[in-house]
């Protein structure tokens, strides 16, 4: 089959960047679909423009009724690279479209910093929430920033200084590609930012603010990290807890019981693109939960304060559940094992009786794995020191079949 629909990658300069393939798919196209902007690009008469429609589906619907006729799609860029691209492919049969993209304004954006891109952290903030970047933030991180207005470089530098980044080094690149393409460099500390162009990269380069500390993504961060009234699983546990919920990027996680929300949030820093639900139904504690959130860079973190096991069902299925402030519910038990997607992974923790009655129970009814973690720490004793044990923590591991 002979693709008919050809997506063609328009860069700032215009037709001068389209190769012999482009121009030859855009004299014999039906029609040439596109953005205002870029069917002004071209000389093509009226009848051969299609301006793209809102909502976005209604393009889709559109193409499909067009299929086995010649037809060119224009897009920004690289149409594969935070464009349009990706949702048409995935809307049509590989053997029905052809993709020839021009350099990605991302790619032009590292050209002029003199980064390697394999090297850079590239994202969006088109229709993403500005806290994204909280999530890529890292001593001597290179981030390509696809920005969404005029207004986002003073947004962003201003997150920079809310965040121990103050001194790192930004570049604002401005009509990348165009004939009047420019460059503005400064530091984050540079109070006089004004709105740039809408079409722009921020470039930075992260520099962590003296005397700020840097907490790793590693799981186990220091128990001080976490504003908690008591409910916390401590540092050790939850270490051992989150290697034993073996998390995996892209991967959703159930946090049953909160308490301060530890555990959801080392899950979130130690794997890219994850997601997970605190659920915590005393709002005193959610609202903990959210602080905690927002002080260690997950804003995604999403709270549920609705009463479990009900409110389970209502929500995005799991790949992994923890349990630690409920696991003396059976029901709460039940719903969670019901819920989990097969290859999934099952953690609860519990140090009252009752709690881990309830575990051995299961274990004996499941299988898996039981354990018990026993820690003591240094306590002074007059003039000598003793090891005082904790509470144990017993813990169990389920996989569903």
């Amino acid at each position: 089959m002979t693709p008919w629909l050809t997506i063609v990658g328009v860069s700032l300069d215009g037709t001068t960047s389209f190769s012999k393939r482009a121009e030859i798919a855009i004299q014999s196209a039906v029609v040439i679909v596109g953005s205002t902007r870029l069917l002004d690009l071209l000389d093509i008469s009226h009848d051969r423009r299609f301006v793209w429609p809102s909502p976005f589906s209604l393009g889709i619907t559109w193409l499909k009724s067009m299929a086995g006729q010649p037809v060119v799609v224009l897009a920004t860029g690289d149409p594969m690279h935070y464009g349009v691209g990706s949702t048409l492919t995935s809307a049509f049969k590989s053997e029905e479209y052809t993709v020839l993209p021009a350099p990605s304004s991302l790619s032009l954006a590292a050209a002029r910093m003199g980064w390697a891109l394999q090297d850079s952290i590239c994202l969006s903030l088109h229709g993403r929430p500005l806290e994204k970047l909280h999530t890529v933030l890292a001593p001597n991180a290179q981030l390509l920033i696809l920005t969404r207005d005029g207004s986002s470089p003073a947004k962003i530098i201003r997150l920079l200084c809310q965040t121990m980044y103050s001194e790192s080094f930004v570049s604002v690149l401005e009509n990348l590609g165009g004939l009047n393409e420019t460059r503005y460099d400064l530091r984050a500390t540079n109070t006089e930012i004004r709105d740039f162009a809408a079409l722009n990269i921020v470039a930075v380069k992260c520099v962590l603010s003296k005397d700020a500390a840097y907490l790793p993504t590693v799981p186990g961060l220091p128990d001080c990290a976490f504003q908690h009234d008591g409910q916390l699983t401590k540092r050790e546990i939850r270490s051992i807890t989150i290697a034993a919920l073996t998390p995996k990027p892209n991967e959703r996680l159930w946090d049953v019981g909160a308490g301060c929300g530890s555990v959801a949030i080392e899950w979130l820093r130690c794997t890219p693109n994850s997601k997970a639900i605190a659920f915590e139904h005393d709002d005193k504690r959610a609202t903990i939960v959210r602080n905690n959130s927002l002080n260690l860079n997950v804003p995604h973190l999403e709270i549920v304060t609705e009463s479990v096991p009900d409110s389970l069902q209502l929500y995005p299925l799991p790949d992994a559940i923890f349990i630690g402030g409920a696991c003396s519910n059976r029901q709460v038990l039940e719903t969670c094992w019901m819920t989990l997607r097969s290859g999934g992974r099952l953690v609860a923790n519990a140090v009252t009786i009752e709690g881990q009655a309830v575990l051995s129970e299961w274990h004996k009814k499941l299988g898996g794995e039981l354990i018990n973690i026993a820690l003591s720490y240094v306590k002074t004793i007059g003039r000598f020191r003793g090891l005082q044990p904790a509470l144990a923590v017993m813990q169990l591991r389920l996989i569903k079949p």
